[in-house]
């Protein structure tokens, strides 16, 4: 018996690191993300995107891995966008979604995921701008009474926001079990 690898004793969970499997498929996510957020941006629809069906998908899967692909994608946003004001809340505002989505159980009914996931994506997208503000208060020096004007006259964008997060929600279940599929045949 090798005594220099440790023993995880009960109640204890081993960590890996990541293989070059996980690494691949995490950069790609990644990759993947940032190029649907390009894609989307050519609609003539403000803020309706993939990102939170992704974040909620390789959370699904993933759990607290699913940090790898989201925070790559924060990065090569910032990359390519600018390493800005605007980009400062991005460390935050998406890791609450996959916060609440590691709230909930791992393992819950399709039909009650098939309209939980959704709706959560539609209130992560209907909040963002509520999200967003503390890191523009701070950082312009808004009031409370800006802050709320600025929150206020991004409704609309809000409101198109979570309706598209809605729509895309619906993808959740689906992907989630195809994923599992395809990691099973290659990880």
């Amino acid at each position: 018996m090798n005594s220099s690898i440790p023993t995880p004793t009960k109640g204890q969970r081993q960590k890996r690191p990541l293989s070059v499997q996980e690494l691949t498929v995490f950069a790609m996510f990644g990759a993947l993300m940032f190029a649907s957020k390009l894609a989307m941006e050519m609609l003539p629809l403000p803020n309706v995107h993939l990102l939170g069906m992704f974040v909620m998908l390789l959370t699904v899967v993933y759990r607290a891995r699913a940090l790898v692909p989201l925070y790559l994608y924060v990065f090569l946003n910032g990359l390519f966008a600018g390493f800005s004001l605007w980009w400062m809340p991005y460390l935050y505002v998406w890791t609450i979604l996959w916060g609440a989505v590691m709230l909930l159980p791992k393992r819950m009914p399709r039909k009650l995921a098939m309209v939980l996931y959704p709706l959560l994506g539609c209130l992560h997208g209907l909040a963002f701008g509520a999200l967003y503000a503390p890191a523009q208060a701070l950082l312009f020096g808004l009031n409370w009474q800006q802050t709320l004007a600025w929150i206020a006259a991004g409704l609309p964008f809000d409101l198109m926001h979570g309706v598209g997060n809605l729509v895309t929600g619906l993808l959740v279940v689906p992907l989630s079990e195809l994923l599992r599929r395809l990691n099973r045949a290659i990880l």
